[in-house]
C-alpha cells in the first residue's frame, strides 16, 4: 500500500518550477525585472528608441538597492518571509557582491559615456538611506510612498535620459507608477501584520485589518482607471495609454487573495509581476501594430 504523503507529493516539475520561482524572487532578480519592465512600458508609450543602457542601469539600481534592504530587514524578515530571511543569511552575501558590483558598473559606465544627469544615479542610495536607515517605516503611509515615488522616477529618469523629461506621457506614467506601486506596498504589508506589529511599524493592514486593506486598494485601483480614462477623454493624453488598464485588471484580480497566509511567491511573484505583465501587453501590442 503506498504511503498516503506519497501520494499527495506534487509532481517533480512543479517542486522544480517552485525552486526557480523562489530564487528568482529572494534574489531579487525578479523585482529588477519589473523595474526594467517599468523603463520598457515607459519607451514603448513614450514611442522612444529602445536602447540597453537606461534598462542595464535601472537593473542595476535595483539590485543594489534591494539587495540592501534585505539585510536592514533581516531581524522583520524572520517574523515575516522566514524562508527569505534563510536565503538572505546563506547567500546574501554573494548577491549583495553583485548588487554593488552592477551599481558601481552603471555609475561608472554612465559618467564614462557621458550620460545625462548621470549624477542623478545617487539617488538609489538616498532611498537605500530613507527606507532602510532613515526611520520612514515608522510614519504611517510614508514608507508606501517612499517606494511608489522610488519606482515613478523610473519613467521621469527615462524621460531625462532622452531628453523627454515634460512630454506628456511622461508625466502621465510618473503619477500612474507611483500610485500604482503606493496601493501595492500597501498590499504588500498585509503579509507583514506579525512583524511590522513587533516592530511598531503602523502601517494600513496593521490599522484597518486585511479585508478594509484589501477593500480600500481595489477602491483607489478603480479611482485609478476612472481618472485614466477621464484624461483620455479629456484629451491631455492619446488613446493608447488606454493600455494600462490591463494592469488594473490585473491589480484588482490580485487584491482579493492578498491574505496573511499567502506565501512568498504570491508576493514576491504575482503581486510584483504587474509590471512584467504590463510591459508584456504593451509590447505585444507594439507588435501587432506593428
Amino acid at each position: 500500500m503506498r504511503n498516503s504523503t506519497a501520494t499527495h507529493r506534487p509532481p517533480g516539475w512543479v517542486t522544480s518550477v517552485k525552486t526557480g520561482l523562489r530564487l528568482l524572487v529572494h534574489s531579487n532578480l525578479f523585482i529588477s525585472l519589473a523595474t526594467v519592465s517599468v523603463a520598457v512600458t515607459t519607451v514603448l508609450l513614450a514611442d522612444l528608441p529602445l536602447e540597453p543602457l537606461p534598462l542595464f542601469i535601472v537593473f542595476a539600481a535595483t539590485m543594489f538597492v534591494y539587495t540592501v534592504n534585505r539585510f536592514t530587514d533581516l531581524e522583520e524578515d524572520e517574523r515575516n518571509v522566514p524562508q527569505r530571511a534563510a536565503f538572505t543569511r546563506r547567500y546574501g552575501t554573494l548577491w549583495l557582491a553583485a548588487g554593488v558590483g552592477l551599481y558601481v558598473a552603471a555609475v561608472g559606465i554612465a559618467v564614462a559615456v557621458g550620460v545625462p544627469g548621470a549624477v542623478y544615479m545617487f539617488l538609489p542610495l538616498v532611498v537605500v538611506l530613507l527606507y532602510s536607515v532613515g526611520g520612514v517605516k515608522q510614519l504611517f503611509l510614508v514608507k508606501n510612498l517612499v517606494v511608489g515615488f522610488a519606482w515613478g522616477a523610473i519613467p521621469l529618469g527615462v524621460g531625462y535620459y532622452y531628453g523627454q523629461l515634460r512630454s506628456p506621457a511622461i508625466l502621465f506614467l510618473f503619477g500612474y507608477i507611483t500610485i500604482m506601486i503606493t496601493i501595492a506596498a500597501v498590499i504588500f504589508d498585509v503579509k507583514d501584520i506579525e512583524g511590522d506589529l513587533a516592530e511598531g511599524i503602523p502601517t494600513v493592514p496593521n490599522l484597518f485589518g486585511p479585508r478594509w486593506t484589501r477593500l480600500l486598494s481595489l477602491l483607489a485601483t478603480v479611482a485609478v482607471a476612472a481618472a485614466v480614462i477621464a484624461l483620455v477623454a479629456g484629451g491631455a493624453i492619446a488613446h493608447e495609454f488606454l493600455i494600462v488598464l490591463a494592469m488594473n485588471a490585473y491589480v484588482c484580480a490580485y487584491i482579493p487573495f492578498a491574505t496573511t497566509d499567502r506565501g512568498p511567491l504570491y508576493y514576491g511573484f504575482v503581486v510584483d509581476g504587474e509590471h512584467v505583465f504590463l510591459a508584456a501587453v504593451v509590447a505585444a501590442l507594439e507588435w501587432l501594430i506593428w
